[in-house]
């Protein structure tokens, strides 16, 4: 027996995507705040602090719960969207900027567990727990595109996580892969995360691939984007700008 609420959902458009979830009476769906683009008649939205995977949790806990989510730089409150009419009710939820929602069943990951980057979380069925969770290597957190801080989702229903540009699953069976450290999505618990040096000083500083590579160690399913969203920032950045930032870095790196 579920303890997530069994939710339908369908997904609109190509780099700019809407995730609408239809909602039987009683169904509730969480979402990060400020998400929603539109919702039918029927559903009422409240503001809670934390996901609403434990009912019974004081409020403490829950204090403790939405502090974490600050931790991981998402907001205080989450909002919750239950269909309070007869029938079905549809809600819908926009990511904060272009890239592929990615929809995870999570009873079908390993341990129910899903590892992803701080703001990749868009929105999911009650009962899922969001917590933090912390890479418990410091080279991840000093020069990682993930940072020390990760996110934990866990449950066994429906979460949707957001990622920019498009995304690309690879199952991993006690193997590695290295990545550009911006572009991990998510993975499954069991996985060992890491940042290495991108080889000698010359391929550092003329590679153009960066300082350091994310690597990625073990058995289980890896999630990957090909547009982070400081890729995109720097993009859209004036190239007299880039090349100023550039150069102020090399200039400090040298020194």
């Amino acid at each position: 027996m579920r303890n997530s609420h069994e939710i339908d959902y369908k997904i609109f458009g190509n780099d700019i995507q809407v995730l609408e979830i239809e909602l039987d009476p009683n169904e509730t769906v969480i979402a990060e705040a400020g998400a929603m683009v539109y919702m039918e008649e029927g559903i009422d939205f409240e503001t809670k602090m934390g996901d609403g995977s434990n009912p019974s949790q004081g409020f403490l806990g829950k204090l403790v719960s939405a502090g974490s989510r600050l931790i991981t730089g998402e907001s205080l409150f989450m909002t919750h969207f239950t269909q309070r009419g007869y029938g079905k009710s549809r809600v819908a939820f926009s990511a904060p900027y272009p890239g592929t929602i990615l929809p995870i069943d999570l009873s079908a990951t390993r341990n129910s567990t899903l590892i992803t980057q701080k703001d990749a979380f868009l929105a999911a069925a009650l009962g899922t727990k969001l917590s933090v969770h912390f890479n418990q290597k410091l080279g991840s957190g000093f020069f990682g595109g993930e940072g020390f801080i990760l996110q934990k989702m866990q449950g066994d229903g429906l979460a949707f996580v957001h990622a920019g540009g498009t995304i690309v699953e690879k199952q991993l069976n006690n193997q590695t892969l290295r990545v550009d450290t911006g572009c991990v999505v998510a993975f499954e618990e069991g996985i060992d995360f890491s940042v290495q040096r991108a080889g000698g000083l010359k391929s550092m500083i003329f590679g153009g691939e960066g300082l350091f590579l994310a690597t990625l160690r073990g058995t289980g399913r890896v999630w990957l984007q090909s547009m982070p969203v400081k890729k995109l920032i720097e993009a859209l950045m004036p190239r007299g700008e880039n090349a100023k930032k550039e150069g102020g870095f090399m200039s400090s790196f040298l020194e």
